[in-house]
């Protein structure tokens, strides 16, 4: 589902985009227009799952903030990306931002698919042997646009990617984008405890809590995770889930307002309780790449993924600004402060290092040898 965008702002989106794609492009592409190529590849019996047609892909969303940032990644990683866009829109902005033609980009093509057309999900995904579900249901009104109704269309989405990816003979593993906010609606505990409660990748939002609040965005988020889960569960998938905290860095403010927006609704409770946190796109990206290389060894279940937590109210506020969101007063008087989570990502953190060592040995170990 798309947003409704005004001129100025889709074309400061698209050279904002083509800047990017400048910096991060590869090879070349001989051809004019978008590209789409129907690739086969078989179920691997062996090894790490990636070489040769292994390595090609479809990412859903891949023009979204967080879409954009995983196929760039992919690309630098050398990996054959298919973008299942959803609307005429979308293609013509992949147009206008350069990604093809004479700017050139190698290894990628463009399918159309709807993510609540179950048929059009497996024509898209059919020659690929993963998908990264980065795409979801956007905030087209700020605060209160994004409804209940939203909610369950997005679980809706995510339990039919699933299912395209089970139907699909040449799909083994999924990455799906969920959110931290998945896992940080919780009941109230006890304020006189001495010790915070852990918060990590076990965790999960109440449902019931996120209805009384009237946090959809949440709520979507959470239903959507546990349909994926649900409709994994005892097939022949591999699935693992991120659940990123808001996602930010260069031109988040104009690119992911709305789903930033819905984010922060009810940001002075998350912020009271130490658990309003941010994180950069670019870290995002990685984790995605990073899981789905480790998902045939190590990788699997849920991730928490943050780089910073807010604990200056001075910093909440800004974030406000940056939105236009309306001031919220972010006190830090210890008073409101009587219900502390501890946010832990060790789980993501142990992976992201490991690969990164792993990479500094075969860089130096190939440099010297």
């Amino acid at each position: 589902m798309g947003v409704l965008r005004s001129t100025q702002s889709l074309q400061a989106e698209v050279e904002e985009m083509r800047e990017m794609l400048r910096g991060s492009a590869v090879g070349s592409n001989s051809g004019n227009g978008l590209k789409m190529q129907p690739a086969s590849v078989k179920r691997s019996t062996g090894g790490d799952g990636l070489e040769g047609d292994e390595r090609v892909v479809c990412v859903t969303g891949g023009i979204s903030f967080v879409g954009f940032a995983v196929v760039n990644r992919l690309l630098e990683v050398g990996y054959t990306v298919r973008l299942a866009l959803e609307t005429q829109e979308d293609l013509d902005k992949l147009r206008e931002m350069g990604m093809f033609g004479e700017m050139g980009r190698s290894g990628v093509w463009t399918v159309m698919a709807n993510v609540m057309d179950l048929d059009s999900l497996c024509r898209a995904f059919e020659g690929c042997v993963g998908v990264f579900h980065t795409s979801a249901f956007v905030d087209p009104s700020g605060v209160s646009g994004y409804s209940k109704h939203m909610a369950d269309l997005e679980a809706k989405a995510a339990d039919r990617v699933i299912e395209a990816c089970v139907r699909t003979p040449s799909v083994r593993k999924c990455v799906f984008t969920s959110s931290l906010l998945a896992c940080v609606w919780r009941q109230s505990y006890p304020h006189d405890r001495c010790l915070p409660t852990r918060l990590d990748e076990n965790c999960w939002s109440d449902e019931s809590l996120c209805r009384d609040k009237k946090l959809w965005f949440a709520l979507g988020k959470t239903m959507a995770e546990k349909a994926a889960w649900r409709a994994a569960r005892g097939r022949d998938l591999k699935l693992v889930t991120v659940c990123p905290a808001l996602v930010t860095g260069p031109g988040f403010r104009r690119r992911n307002s709305t789903s930033s927006i819905a984010y922060l609704k009810g940001a002075h409770e998350m912020f009271s309780e130490g658990l309003l946190a941010t994180v950069n796109v670019e870290k995002v990206a990685e984790a995605h790449v990073a899981i789905y290389e480790a998902m045939n060894t190590t990788a699997g279940g849920r991730y928490i993924c943050y780089d910073h937590i807010i604990q200056q109210a001075e910093e909440a506020a800004q974030l406000d600004r940056q939105l236009g969101i309306p001031y919220r007063n972010f006190s830090e008087n210890s008073s409101d402060r009587l219900v502390w989570f501890e946010l832990c990502n060790r789980k993501m953190s142990r992976l992201l290092s490991a690969r990164r060592r792993c990479t500094y040995d075969i860089y130096y170990s190939y440099r010297f040898d």
